[in-house]
C-alpha cells in the first residue's frame, strides 16, 4: 500500500537516518512569489503564418498529484487510470490568434477543466489537434479555426503510454492509438510468486548501463503488456476505423501518399535488463486497413549490444519513410559491424526500399561517420546528409544527388566548435505536404545561424552558395537584443517569425521582413514580465581566465541597487555543470548571449541574488582531453582551475568575496560539487541536487565517459566523492528526488554518500522530497527545497565567521 502523503512530508527526517523530522517550509515571500510566477504562455504557429495557438502553462501542481498511482515499469512512468504517462506538464487553456489583425478569439467546445497536452498543426493549417488528460481517460480533440471550435473525436480512450499517441494522416484524417475493447480491470498482483525470478547468462557479453524502473518480475510483464497494448484506429473527423488487431506499437508513421502505415511493434520476451525501446521488435508496413504488405526487420532485444557512443546494433535501424517519394522507405544499416572503434572506410550505409512492391534494398549512400538524419530536397539533385562521431568529436554536411548517387562533402568541423557553425536549413512542404529543403530562386541554400561568436550568440540568416561553400548574411540580429528566427512565414520573401528579447525586455514574438534591415518588426504579442521581483536586478555576462589561459565565462548577477564601492564584496552562490571537451580551443568558446531576458526557474541559482547574493550562474567548467587523451584522465585538477579562476574573478571585481563563496548543481552538477568539497578548501558550503558520488555503481560508462570501471578503474575511483568522502569536511546540503528514475543517479547515491560523510564527522544534510524524479515539479517540495537551500547558504555561507 502507498504511504500517505501526510507520512511523506517528513522531509529531511527519513527514519533511515533518525534525523529531525520536519514538515513542509516556505522560503521568503520574495522566493515564493519568483517560483509561483504564472508563466508567459507558449506560442505555436500555424503553416504559412496566419494563425497562432496561445497555450496558457500552469505552474506547479501540488504534491498530492505525484501522489496518484502509478506504475513504474520498462522504464516507463505510467497514469494506470488513463493508460498516459504519470508525470506531465499540462496546458490549462487555448486561445486563437490571427497574426494578420491581431484579433484573439477563445475556442468553443473545449473541455471544462482543461489538461492540454501534444498540440498538432494539420499542414494547411486549417485545423489543430490536442490530447485532454481526465483522471480516468485521455481523448483527443480537432479545433476548426475557421469555426474556432474543439470537439472531441475519439469514442475509445486514446492509449498514450507509449511514444506518440496520434499523427495526422491528411489534413481531414488522423491515425491515434486507444484503449482496446474489453481490456478489463489492472491485473491484480498474486499473493504470491509461483516461483523464483531467475535470469541467466551462458558466456555471452551483455553490457548494460544502470536503467531504472525496468521490469522485475513475470507480474510486471503483465502489467507491461496490458498497459500499452493498444488499438490503431483512424478518423476522418467523421467515422472511425479500427486497423489491424491490438498490439504493443513503439511508433508509427503515415506514408507521404497517405496510404500506408510503417510500424513498430514490441514482441515478446520482454526484458529484465533494458527498457521497453530495446525489447525485441518487428518493423512492417500495413495499408490503411491493417492489412500487411511488407516486413521489414524483426530486431532482437538491445540486451548485450555494444554500449560505446559511437557503437550501435548490426542490425538495420532507423526505419523512416522518404519525405521525396510516394511510400519508400529509408533505413540505415552499419558497415563496421556496429563497433564504433573499430577501423573502418566506412560506417553506415543507407539504403531504400518500396514500401510494397517487390524487389531488393537499394544502397543510396555510404557515410564514413556515423549517419546521424538527411533531409530531403524538393528535386532528386540535392539532399543534405549529416553525419559524426563522438570518439573524435567530428561531425560533416554533404549533398547527396539521388540521380548521380554523388554524396560531395559540403562543410566539417568539430561538434564542440559553436563559432563555425554554419546554421540550419529552412524548409517548405512539398507536393506530399511534408518538410524538404528550401531552395532560393538563386540555388542557394537558406540557413538559420545561432550566431555563436566571441560576442556571444547573436543569430543570423545566411544564403549559402553551394558551389564557393561561403554564406552571405541577409539579417544578424543586433545589441541590446537577442532575438532568433523561430518560423520561415515566407522563405522566398524573407517574410519571418521571430522571438526577441533583451536584459529588461521579456520575449515577445515579431513578424519581420528580413529585407527591411533597419526595421525592428511588428510585435503579434504583449507578454509582461512575470518575474517583477527580479526588475533592477543587473546582469552581464563575464569573461576571465583560468591558470593554464583557458578562456572562461559566466553569466553574473547582482542585487537590485548594489554599489561594489559602497556595500563591498557580497556572498557568492556559483551553480554550474561540467562539460568535456576535446580542444582547448572549442572549450573557450563563448557560449550563450549577454542580452537574453532572465528568466528563473526552479532548478536554478537566481533566487538568492534578492537575499543579498553575488550569484555567478553557468560558470563555464570545461574538463578538456586533447590528442589520445580523454578528458577525465585530469578532471580534478581542471575542476580546481575552473572553480579557483572564477573565485577570483568575482574578487578582482570587487563584487565578490572570496572567503564566502558557496557551489552547487544538479546531477553531474552535484556530482561537480561533491567533487570539489573533496578536493578543494574554496568553498564554505556546497548544495548538491540529484546526483551519483559512486562511479563504481555505474561501470559501464558515465556522462562522457565510455570506458567500463574495469577498462579504467582508477578513473572511476578517483572521479567519485563517495572514494574521499572522508576529506568532505565543508557543509554538504544533499537532496533527492525520492523516486530519480535518471539512468544511474539512483537515490541510494545520496544516500550512501550522506552516511559516509556523518560516519567520518563531516557536516551533512539529506533531505528526500517525496514522489520526485530527476527534475522535481511538486509545489510543496519545490517550495521547501527553496527554503532548504536558503538556510544552508544562510547559515554556512553568509553568516559564516
Amino acid at each position: 500500500m502507498r504511504r500517505s502523503v501526510l507520512s511523506l512530508c517528513l522531509l529531511a527526517g527519513l527514519a533511515a537516518h533518525a534525523q529531525d523530522n520536519v514538515t513542509y517550509q516556505r522560503p521568503p515571500a520574495v522566493l515564493e512569489e519568483l517560483l509561483l510566477a504564472k508563466p508567459t504562455p507558449s506560442v505555436s504557429v500555424s503553416r504559412g503564418g496566419e494563425w497562432m495557438i496561445l497555450t496558457e502553462r500552469n505552474s506547479y501542481e501540488p504534491v498530492e498529484e505525484l501522489a496518484q498511482p502509478e506504475l513504474r515499469i520498462a522504464g516507463l512512468r505510467l497514469n494506470p487510470r488513463n493508460f498516459g504517462p504519470s508525470r506531465q506538464a499540462y496546458g490549462a487553456g487555448l486561445q486563437l490568434k490571427n497574426i494578420r489583425t491581431g484579433e484573439v478569439f477563445s475556442i468553443s467546445g473545449m473541455p471544462a477543466e482543461p489538461r492540454i497536452s501534444s498540440l498538432s498543426w494539420n499542414s494547411n493549417g486549417q485545423r489543430a489537434a490536442f490530447l485532454h488528460s481526465e483522471n480516468d481517460r485521455i481523448d483527443l480533440y480537432v479545433i476548426d479555426i475557421a469555426g474556432r471550435a474543439a470537439r472531441k473525436i475519439n469514442t475509445a480512450p486514446v492509449n498514450a503510454a507509449m511514444g506518440a499517441a496520434y499523427t495526422w494522416a491528411g489534413n481531414d484524417t488522423l491515425l491515434y492509438k486507444t484503449v482496446p475493447a474489453g481490456i478489463g480491470a489492472l491485473p491484480v498482483q498474486p499473493a504470491a510468486p509461483q516461483g523464483p525470478v531467475v535470469q541467466e547468462s551462458k558466456g555471452r557479453a551483455a553490457a548494460s548501463r544502470t536503467y531504472q524502473d525496468l521490469i522485475k518480475s513475470p507480474y510486471d510483464e503483465t502489467l507491461f503488456a496490458y498497459i500499452t497494448t493498444s488499438q490503431l484506429v483512424l478518423n476522418n473527423l467523421q467515422t472511425e476505423q479500427k486497423i489491424g488487431t491490438p498490439a504493443i506499437y513503439a511508433s508509427m508513421s503515415v506514408s507521404p501518399d497517405k496510404q500506408y502505415l510503417l510500424l513498430r511493434r514490441i514482441e515478446k520476451p520482454f526484458s529484465y535488463l533494458v527498457p521497453a525501446y530495446g525489447f525485441p521488435s518487428t518493423t512492417l508496413v500495413t495499408d490503411l486497413n491493417g492489412g500487411e504488405k511488407k516486413v521489414l526487420a524483426k530486431t532482437p532485444s538491445s540486451e548485450g549490444a555494444p554500449i560505446g557512443f559511437d557503437d550501435v546494433m548490426d542490425v538495420p535501424r532507423g526505419f523512416s519513410w522518404k519525405d521525396d517519394e510516394a511510400h519508400t522507405i529509408t533505413y540505415i544499416k552499419a558497415l563496421d559491424g556496429g563497433l564504433g572503434r573499430k577501423k573502418a572506410p566506412f560506417r553506415d550505409g543507407l539504403y531504400a526500399i518500396d514500401a510494397v512492391a517487390a524487389g531488393e534494398p537499394k544502397e543510396l549512400f555510404r557515410t564514413q561517420r556515423r549517419f546521424r538524419r538527411v533531409i530531403w530536397g524538393s528535386t532528386k539533385e540535392l539532399a543534405l546528409v549529416y553525419e559524426s562521431m563522438f570518439a573524435d568529436r567530428r561531425e560533416r554536411i554533404s549533398t547527396f544527388n539521388s540521380v548521380t548517387g554523388r554524396l560531395d562533402s559540403l562543410f566539417e568541423k568539430s561538434s564542440n566548435d559553436a563559432y563555425s557553425d554554419i546554421g540550419t536549413p529552412f524548409t517548405v512542404y512539398n507536393q506530399y505536404n511534408e518538410r524538404v529543403l528550401f531552395v532560393r530562386k538563386n540555388g542557394e541554400l537558406l540557413l538559420n545561424s545561432d550566431g555563436a561568436s566571441p560576442e556571444g550568440d547573436m543569430p543570423f540568416v545566411q544564403s549559402y552558395n553551394l558551389k564557393t561553400r561561403k554564406g552571405t548574411v541577409l539579417w544578424r540580429c543586433q545589441a541590446p537584443y537577442y532575438e532568433r528566427v523561430i518560423e520561415a512565414l515566407d522563405p522566398e520573401k524573407l517574410i519571418m517569425l521571430t522571438l526577441r528579447e533583451s536584459v529588461t525586455d521579456v520575449p515577445n514574438y515579431y513578424i519581420r521582413d528580413l529585407r527591411k534591415r533597419s526595421a525592428t518588426g511588428t510585435p503579434i504579442t504583449d507578454f509582461a514580465n512575470p518575474y517583477k521581483a527580479m526588475e533592477g536586478v543587473s546582469k552581464q555576462k563575464i569573461s576571465y581566465k583560468r591558470a593554464d589561459g583557458l578562456n572562461l565565462t559566466g553569466n553574473l548577477y547582482l542585487p537590485k541597487g548594489y554599489d561594489a564601492k559602497k556595500d563591498g564584496p557580497l556572498p557568492v552562490f556559483i551553480w554550474a555543470y561540467p562539460r568535456e571537451y576535446k580542444s582547448a580551443a572549442d572549450a573557450a568558446q563563448v557560449r550563450g548571449s549577454r542580452y537574453t531576458f532572465t528568466r528563473v526557474g526552479y532548478g536554478g541559482p537566481l533566487f538568492w541574488v534578492t537575499q543579498g547574493y553575488a550569484i555567478l550562474d553557468n560558470a563555464e567548467m570545461p574538463i578538456v582531453g586533447e590528442g589520445n587523451k580523454e578528458p577525465n584522465d585530469n578532471f580534478i585538477p581542471q575542476l580546481y582551475l575552473n572553480a579557483h579562476a572564477a573565485i577570483q574573478a568575482l574578487a578582482k571585481m570587487g563584487v565578490g568575496d572570496s572567503t564566502r563563496v558557496a557551489v552547487g548543481g544538479h546531477s553531474y552538477g552535484a556530482f561537480m560539487t561533491a567533487n570539489l568539497l573533496a578536493h578543494t578548501k574554496l568553498f564554505k558550503a556546497g548544495i548538491a541536487r540529484s546526483g551519483a558520488y559512486n562511479r563504481t555503481l555505474t561501470p559501464f560508462g558515465f556522462q562522457a565517459e565510455e570506458r567500463t570501471y574495469w577498462q579504467a578503474p582508477e578513473v572511476y575511483y578517483n572521479m567519485s566523492p563517495f572514494s574521499f568522502a572522508d576529506k568532505i569536511k565543508t557543509p554538504l546540503l544533499l537532496i533527492h528526488g525520492e523516486m530519480d528514475n535518471n539512468s544511474g543517479t539512483f537515490p541510494i547515491q545520496s544516500e550512501r554518500l550522506y552516511n559516509a560523510i556523518k560516519g567520518h564527522g563531516g557536516t551533512v544534510r539529506f533531505v528526500q522530497l517525496p514522489f520526485e524524479s530527476h527534475g522535481y515539479t511538486a509545489r510543496e517540495n519545490l517550495l521547501h527545497m527553496l527554503w532548504e537551500q536558503t538556510q544552508w547558504l544562510n547559515t554556512y555561507v553568509r553568516d559564516a565567521k
